[in-house]
């Protein structure tokens, strides 16, 4: 009997069958689930985006909530007002560990713009996620961002890009 090994056909279709992915397969679903997540911010529906949240395992620090939310409810109760703020986010820098076939934690800085289309403010942040597969889902087991603080007085600590991680805007982003 012939062994295949399993070669994805889109970043985001793991199971729990099959074997690790490669550090590049990583990378490339932690920015697909990124995205995910961004787009459905764009939407504007709290709910859409608390439903990439683990029901049953929640750890969720947000940036700008002194809370730390365990909870569905709570998650929806603070995007119904983060989405107001018309946030678009953007990965400068970022990292993924593997934990296990299932599972992923994604680390970073991001910068997020917020305002309406005539007046945005960039935020640079940093994260991290803890991604967990549930059923044929991705989930978000555990977030925190935080705002990135300024860099110290005479350090020259070079800014890092990324390959663009982005949702492309949706026109009431822009």
């Amino acid at each position: 009997q012939q062994t295949q090994q399993y070669v994805p056909s889109q970043a985001d279709t793991y199971s729990p069958q099959t074997s690790m992915p490669t550090e590049t397969e990583a990378l490339s679903l932690a920015r697909t689930n990124f995205k995910k997540w961004n787009d459905a911010l764009q939407t504007k529906d709290a709910a859409s985006v608390a439903k990439m949240y683990s029901a049953s395992k929640l750890s969720f620090l947000p940036t700008v909530s002194p809370e730390h939310i365990k909870q569905l409810d709570a998650t929806n109760d603070y995007f119904k007002d983060f989405v107001k703020k018309n946030p678009f986010g953007t990965i400068t820098d970022d990292k993924v560990t593997l934990l296990d076939a299932n599972s992923y934690l994604h680390s970073g800085m991001y910068t997020f713009e917020l305002g309406d289309a005539n007046n945005r403010t960039p935020v640079a942040a940093r994260f991290s996620y803890v991604w967990e597969k549930v059923g044929n889902e991705w989930k978000i087991g555990h977030h925190h961002s935080s705002v990135r603080p300024p860099q110290p007085e005479g350090s020259s600590a070079p800014a890092q890009e990324a390959p663009a991680a982005k949702a492309a805007p949706s026109a009431s982003a822009k």
